[in-house]
């Protein structure tokens, strides 16, 4: 998983061949078992492209998109976005080793589209899919997404040096997706104690919390505690 961080990127073009059955086989199994572990209720579409017909049509951002990952939970989980980015980016980082495409989609799609039951809420959608040969679009967007990562010194306040571990798990944060690429998620070391948080003044900020903060577990070991302004735990 740690090569998948470095080697993920957002795909938006797809091949025309579907997911092969072997695949769609062991992409649920997994969302079986996050769901299991989260109380999520993550669910693959086999053809979600209904969703995406007028973002197809105005800005022809997807190639070839038809499979999906519908990012839902439970109303009332109060940690309902966080858990969606933490466990969503651990399962984008395993169909990554799977040798497949995702793409996190938080907006300008459809919600009715999508199977929702009324004590769930959708979040967002994962697109999955075969990879083709990266497109103009993905090359230009990848460059600039590449010239504008923060450093790790723009990511954390410290009142002291970092230890080993703090620079570990920071190098993985680097390569955390985020929404609209604002890399909003902070992270505070102070008393040797180390928290992660976000404004949350946007839709996807808590996704992206839980995003990062799974980034920083796999760079660092250890486990963070949800919730805004989380603590981690080293051990």
């Amino acid at each position: 998983m740690r090569s998948a961080i470095e080697n993920r990127v957002s795909r938006r073009k797809f091949e025309k061949e579907p997911i092969a059955d072997w695949e769609k086989e062991n992409i649920i199994s997994l969302i079986n078992q996050l769901n299991e572990e989260s109380g999520l209720t993550m669910a693959f579409m086999e053809d979600g492209s209904g969703a995406f017909g007028k973002l197809r049509k105005s800005y022809g951002l997807f190639t070839n998109m038809r499979s999906l990952i519908l990012m839902k939970g439970k109303k009332d989980d109060q940690d309902l976005k966080e858990k969606i980015g933490y466990y969503g980016e651990a399962l984008v980082l395993a169909l990554t080793d799977l040798g497949l495409g995702t793409c996190w989609v938080g907006g300008t799609f459809d919600k009715d589209e999508l199977p929702v039951d009324s004590g769930e809420e959708l979040a967002c959608v994962i697109v999955v899919g075969k990879v083709a040969a990266p497109s103009l679009t993905e090359k230009m967007v990848r460059s600039a997404t590449h010239r504008k990562v923060k450093s790790m010194e723009e990511r954390i306040i410290s009142d002291q040096p970092f230890p080993q571990w703090i620079q570990n798990g920071m190098k993985a944060v680097l390569f955390a997706p985020s929404a609209k690429n604002t890399q909003k998620v902070m992270f505070r070391y102070k008393n040797d104690t180390l928290s992660a948080e976000i404004a949350n003044d946007y839709s996807m900020d808590l996704i992206d919390l839980g995003i990062a903060k799974k980034h920083f577990e796999i760079g660092a070991g250890g486990k963070f505690e949800f919730g805004n302004g989380g603590i981690f735990h080293l051990t």
